[in-house]
């Protein structure tokens, strides 16, 4: 694994490009920690985000995992790029050459996935946990360390939505190309959920779309804005109280792991079925 996994990150490390997005990546994820600066005035009214209790345990770990989600694409990028770089540059067909089995040459990429899932997780939670000492109200380790559920759906998601993108990549070979059936994908989930819930109702819809691939990663972490007590309050006052379920729960996270297991495979499958 350590042999496999210093291929690839020695190769990511020489691509200008594929650095430069990683290190956006991460700074990007800092950027988190600025919200807490988000302050105007209004005359005599006074906002700051930081007193919303965007930060306070143990509702942080929810905000920060679905915030940063939407930066997944940096990595994506990445990703997509690295197979079509193997193609391009021939180093899929030189690594064969330099006895690499196909096996070995498909966990190396997974490895490098579950690689950047773990750094990303290990990140926000540092983040957040600085963040949340600073700003919280709560300082009691059993609140501090509670809902760390959320932490591990942004691992599975992030590690089905990156192996979604290596097969992707082994699939159309072009990184323009796989970001683009990507993008289509989306739309076509999308276009789905309409239909289902024109034909039937928004439940059925998404009861039916949950074991899609990407709406079930979108499931794992909901939105996390309606349960600010700000929100709350004024959804009380206009008698349209929130009755949502914001919890990451087993099965949800069980079909990420099976599409993700399946994209493996898949790439696995396609790889060793061409002729290099």
């Amino acid at each position: 694994m350590k042999r496999l996994l210093s291929i690839e990150f020695i190769k990511l490390w020489n691509n200008k490009s594929s650095k430069f997005l990683i290190l956006s990546y991460f700074i990007l994820l800092t950027f988190i920690a600025l919200c807490a600066a988000i302050q105007f005035d209004i005359g005599e009214f006074h906002f700051n985000l930081a007193d919303q209790g965007i930060f306070n345990f143990p509702y942080i770990w929810h905000f920060t995992t679905y915030l940063v989600a939407f930066f997944k694409l940096f990595l994506a990028i990445v990703i997509v790029s690295m197979m079509s770089n193997e193609y391009s540059n021939k180093t899929l067909k030189q690594n064969l050459i330099d006895g690499l089995s196909k096996k070995e040459f498909i966990l190396s990429k997974f490895y490098t996935v579950i690689s950047f899932s773990i750094i990303s997780t290990v990140f926000i939670f540092v983040v957040s946990l600085i963040l949340g000492l600073i700003y919280s109200d709560y300082d009691e380790l059993s609140i501090i360390f509670s809902d760390l559920e959320f932490l591990l759906a942004f691992f599975v998601k992030l590690l089905g939505f990156f192996s979604f993108c290596l097969f992707l990549g082994i699939l159309v070979k072009r990184s323009a190309f796989a970001l683009g059936f990507l993008i289509l994908w989306q739309i076509v989930e999308g276009i789905l959920f309409g239909v289902f819930a024109w034909k039937a109702n928004s439940e059925f819809a998404s009861n039916v779309m949950q074991f899609f691939p990407l709406n079930s990663m979108s499931n794992l972490i909901k939105e996390p804005f309606s349960r600010l007590n700000a929100v709350q309050s004024v959804a009380n006052q206009v008698g349209q109280a929130f009755n949502k379920d914001y919890g990451v729960h087993w099965y949800e996270i069980l079909i990420v792991l099976i599409w993700t297991f399946l994209f493996i495979y898949g790439s696995y499958a396609l790889l060793k079925k061409r002729d290099l």
